[in-house]
């Protein structure tokens, strides 16, 4: 019987999921997409993912691939499939590939946004879609500390104790931290994360940017590569998978919707 691959363009609140990967039970994005997907299907239908999102983490550039006889149009991917999604994830595009593509394997980096409110009063009407520190942040040091950790290294030190990578080395091309108002907004893109990796970083940077430590501290961290030397674990509140890049040659549709709302305006890259 002959198969076709589709990739998929998801994006979803995090905070209604107990991460990506399917779970006994069934509180993943993945069990709930599998789930849809398999009833336009007409069969059951798994997924693989460009990365795998913790609990809480949000989406607004996930891209998934999965196999299956059925013929559709690709307007029943999307359309058919979020008739049976909860409202907190939907597909935003669908697009039949080659049989040689792979949603984690052809991608060549993956970006990651971090909103940290940074006032002296937590979040409420933005609760679980932003991150909060209350104390005033230096970006200025956090920028001198984020140089220290760009390129490619072993972050063992940023990587939980349950990451199951079978390397610790990563690529980290950008570090970017701007403030917008009462945000600082970070942005990360690399080859690849490790488990916790964009949290554990976050947590470092704070730690430099409210005087902890110089920022020096950061480069000393990275060369230690023990996790207990890093920051704690930031929370997953603000953290968004912004976009996964694959060579042109893959055609696959952009995340271009329109974003008006203040807040998705500073999570939209």
């Amino acid at each position: 019987m002959t198969r076709v691959r589709v990739a998929l363009g998801i994006e979803y609140d995090g905070a209604a999921f107990c991460g990506w990967q399917t779970q006994l039970s069934g509180c993943g994005v993945q069990d709930h997409l599998e789930r849809a997907l398999s009833c336009i299907a007409g069969e059951p239908v798994d997924t693989i993912c460009a990365g795998r999102t913790d609990a809480g983490v949000h989406a607004l550039g996930q891209v998934v691939h999965f196999d299956t006889p059925a013929k559709r149009p690709e307007s029943a991917w999307v359309r058919g499939v979020n008739a049976a999604l909860p409202s907190s994830v939907a597909v935003v595009w669908a697009r039949e590939v080659d049989e040689a593509f792979h949603a984690r394997f052809s991608a060549r980096s993956r970006c990651y946004r971090y909103v940290l409110l940074n006032d002296g009063v937590r979040p409420a009407a933005a609760h679980g879609r932003v991150g909060w520190f209350h104390l005033p942040l230096d970006l200025s040091v956090m920028e001198q500390a984020a140089r220290l950790l760009l390129g490619e290294h072993d972050f063992s030190a940023f990587r939980s104790s349950e990451c199951q990578a079978s390397s610790p080395v990563r690529m980290l091309h950008r570090i970017d931290i701007e403030r917008r108002g009462v945000y600082v907004v970070f942005d990360f893109c690399a080859n690849g994360f490790l488990h916790h990796m964009v949290r554990n970083l976050v947590g470092t940077l704070i730690y430099v940017g409210k005087g902890k430590h110089a920022p020096q501290w950061a480069g000393e961290v990275l060369v230690r590569r023990e996790r207990s030397f890093a920051a704690p674990t930031f929370e997953a509140a603000g953290l968004y998978l912004a976009h996964v890049d694959y060579d042109s040659d893959w055609s696959l549709p952009a995340f271009s919707r329109s974003l008006d709302a203040p807040l998705l305006d500073l999570v939209r890259p």
